[in-house]
């Protein structure tokens, strides 16, 4: 039986930006030729697509890092580097992407073929045509690109269906789910029968439907992990309505009123949120021989603790009860739909033209590591590093020049650089000079 897979952690890597181009134009007809250097192309973003055919994080299970293709390079005569194409990854409908480092929610997968971008890929860098000026006619000077966005996430799957199925393990619930759909679930007489959730469609002969899942059976201690538990309750979150199913097997050893009790507050432990799901309470199993009176000091035990919602007495292995419980529960789901506060759904995301804007901050720290040995650390500072191609003598001053004006070298001094001492930003080396 294939493992059930619903939550995954992967790594994506958005493309780099194509590095801008330092040529100039050697026409025989053009005496005062120009820079001619175009600009890189933009790396490829990473991106989700909801998929309603898919059921499972699987496709993640073996293959945790994926990277979109790099920009390329720009070109001679200012003719700009090809975009890298964006990559597109499939993912299941129910699937809630997060940041796993910053545990940040980034987007929500509920519709088919809905989009979210998770990994922007870097803008292309800008090629010499960009930087001339009466100072400087034929300058040497282009961008690397921008490198696209690397991040760590966190997949989590959580099924959608109008209606849940809940209970100890082997009260029926898989049995149900083959009597009311086609589904054909796995049914034998131990515990933890459904290791993985089933789904099927419910259509009543009025025309109604609902889709409806036979979920992992809880125990105690579920809310903490005990068991199949927190892979259950992760699912139930989305439900419109609960069927609770308590087995009204005499030789089970259980008393009824104990399983409800434990599986509610199971369900409370873990999010107080799924007490305002509305619910029907499910005697099942009535075929067995003494389940009537087991039902009837059920009933008891529901009122004196408070409980006067009425009970579905069932047997779905003789179709009993299966007719009314089914109507009632597609009217149920009908009024929580209309009372249900319509949430305006968020944006699909989609991939932006990418345009260069200068970084609005330039926050930097200074750090002395050792006794000739300072490290410069910030974003916006390294970025403006990688971007820098340092192959050519312009491009090497404007970087100096840069760093200058952004107060660098005075932060250095105040920390106590001298000449000769040893500077790192990022992966970039150089000697301090006064």
């Amino acid at each position: 039986m294939p493992t059930f897979v619903d939550q995954t952690k992967i790594e994506v890597q958005a493309g780099k930006g194509g590095d801008g181009m330092v040529a100039f134009r050697h026409e025989k007809y053009v005496p005062n030729g120009g820079p001619a250097g175009g600009d890189g192309g933009r790396g490829g973003s990473i991106i989700f697509v909801a998929d309603s055919g898919l059921r499972t994080l699987m496709d993640f299970r073996y293959r945790r890092k994926f990277k979109a293709e790099d920009g390329e390079r720009g070109r001679i005569k200012s003719q700009y580097g090809r975009g890298a194409k964006d990559l597109y990854l499939k993912v299941p409908v129910g699937t809630t992407v997060y940041d796993f480092n910053s545990n940040e929610e980034l987007g929500d997968l509920v519709k088919d073929k809905q989009e979210l971008v998770v990994a922007h890929g870097g803008r292309g860098g800008r090629g010499n045509i960009h930087f001339a000026s009466s100072v400087n006619t034929a300058p040497e000077i282009a961008e690397n690109g921008e490198p696209g966005e690397d991040r760590v996430l966190r997949l989590e799957l959580k099924m959608l269906a109008d209606v849940g199925l809940v209970g100890f393990p082997s009260v029926g619930k898989s049995t149900l789910l083959s009597v009311v759909t086609k589904a054909k679930p796995k049914i034998a007489a131990y515990a933890f029968t459904t290791l993985t959730p089933n789904l099927g469609m419910v259509i009543l002969p009025d025309g109604r439907d609902f889709s409806i899942a036979d979920l992992p059976g809880l125990i105690e201690g579920a809310s903490k992990g005990v068991g199949l538990g927190i892979q259950f309750l992760r699912h139930i979150e989305r439900t419109k309505v609960i069927l609770h199913l308590v087995s009204m097997d005499p030789n089970n050893g259980q008393k009824a009123i104990n399983d409800y009790k434990t599986i509610k507050d199971e369900m409370l432990s873990y999010d107080t949120k799924l007490s305002k799901k509305r619910e029907l309470i499910v005697a099942t199993q009535m075929d067995l021989p003494g389940s009537e009176d087991k039902l009837a000091d059920f009933k008891k035990d529901l009122k004196s603790n408070g409980i006067n919602e009425p009970v579905y007495a069932i047997s779905s292995v003789a179709h009993k009860g299966v007719k009314k419980l089914m109507q009632d529960t597609a009217s149920l789901v009908e009024e929580v739909e209309k009372t249900q506060v319509v949430a305006k759904p968020k944006p699909v995301h989609k991939v932006k033209e990418y345009k260069y804007k200068a970084p609005k901050k330039n926050e930097f720290t200074v750090e002395k590591v050792g006794e000739h040995e300072f490290v410069v650390k910030g974003e916006s500072l390294e970025r403006l590093v990688e971007m820098t191609n340092l192959d050519h003598h312009d491009g090497v001053v404007r970087l100096a020049r840069k760093l200058m004006h952004l107060g660098v070298d005075e932060a250095l001094r105040k920390k106590g650089a001298v000449d000769g001492d040893d500077v790192a930003i990022g992966d970039f080396n150089f000697e301090f000079v006064q």
